[in-house]
Parts: C-alpha cells; sequence; structure tokens
C-alpha cells in the first residue's frame, strides 16, 4: 500500500501528541506502533475503525481511540475511519443494521421515525435497541473483517508489484549493459 497517501491524510505523531484532549493518555501516545504505517498495523486500524463506526453509541471516536491502543495499531487511521458514519450515511446504516437485527432475531421491525429529540431517544430507544445493536454488531463484525483482509491483500498486491517492477527493471538494465 502507498504509504505516501495515507501519511498526506494522517496527522503526525507529534501532532497528536500536541492535542490537548488527549493529554489524559499520557504516555500511551509514545508507542511507537500507534503510528506506524506497515500492512499489519494499517490493517487492524481498517478492522477497528470500521467496527467501531458501526456501533450505535456516542463517543465512536473515542472508543476506537482505546481500542487502537488495546490493538496497537495505527491511531489517527482507527480514528479517521470512524467517520464512515457522519450526518449524511448515519440514517441509513443505522436504518439497515436495525433491520437486519430486527429479521435475524425473528421480531417484527417496529415503525419509527427519527427525530433528533432527548424525548425521541428516551421514548424510542428502548423498543429498538435490541435489533439495532445486535444488527449493528452482526455488521460491525462483518465489515471489520472484509476491511482487514482487503487492506492484506491490497496491501500485498501492491508490494509483489512494486517487487516485480523493480525485477523487470534490473532486468532491462542487464540486458542495456550486454
Amino acid at each position: 500500500m502507498p504509504k505516501s497517501i495515507i501519511r498526506r491524510w494522517l496527522p503526525t505523531p507529534e501532532q497528536v501528541r500536541a492535542n490537548n484532549n488527549l493529554r489524559f493518555l499520557g504516555n500511551l501516545l509514545h508507542d511507537p506502533n500507534l503510528f506506524h504505517l506497515n500492512r499489519h498495523s494499517v490493517s487492524v486500524a481498517f478492522a477497528v475503525g470500521i467496527f467501531t463506526s458501526f456501533l450505535p453509541l456516542p463517543g465512536q471516536m473515542l472508543i476506537a481511540a482505546l481500542l487502537a491502543l488495546w490493538f496497537r495499531c495505527n491511531l489517527p487511521l482507527s480514528v479517521a475511519l470512524v467517520w464512515i458514519t457522519n450526518p449524511v450515511t448515519m440514517p441509513a446504516i443505522f436504518y439497515s443494521t436495525y433491520k437486519l437485527g430486527a429479521w435475524i432475531l425473528g421480531a417484527p421491525p417496529e415503525p419509527f421515525e427519527i427525530e433528533l429529540s432527548w424525548e425521541w431517544l428516551r421514548d424510542e430507544v428502548g423498543r429498538i435497541w435490541l435489533p439495532l445493536f445486535f444488527g449493528s454488531l452482526i455488521c460491525g463484525i462483518f465489515f471489520a473483517a472484509v476491511a482487514y483482509f482487503a487492506m492484506q491483500g491490497i496491501w500485498r498486491w501492491h508490494v509483489v508489484k512494486r517487487w516485480k517492477t523493480r525485477l523487470e527493471l534490473r532486468k532491462a538494465q542487464l540486458d542495456q549493459g550486454n
């Protein structure tokens, strides 16, 4: 995987450590594994970020950061991938996970309309929480596994492609020398 593409979008370790909101992590941010860009670190970061993005919980970025610390994978990438669920995509994703959860649990889907208010949360979440969380966990685990293996494959494909290109370049140089 081209590290330069990923590096362009991610903050440097110094920028992350200088963030005042992350001071509570103290020396944990000095682990170099949290900022490595290698096949394992990036693949696990994709799995962590995508799994966390499917959780219908507030504080997804904090959850992703804590999971990245636990799994010792790329912290900025894990946190950035949480934004797969953003205000535009969140309704469709969580509605789909609710429908999946209701289908798997054999519960009839309850009709509901999303309204961003405390009253709606108090009244409606109690009715839909089990299918929503169950469907979200199933989708989170599934798409995290897909992301992990896809990144492993893409990274390996890129490395093999670069290796073959170097081999062909060496052959061409040897042919020119003879």
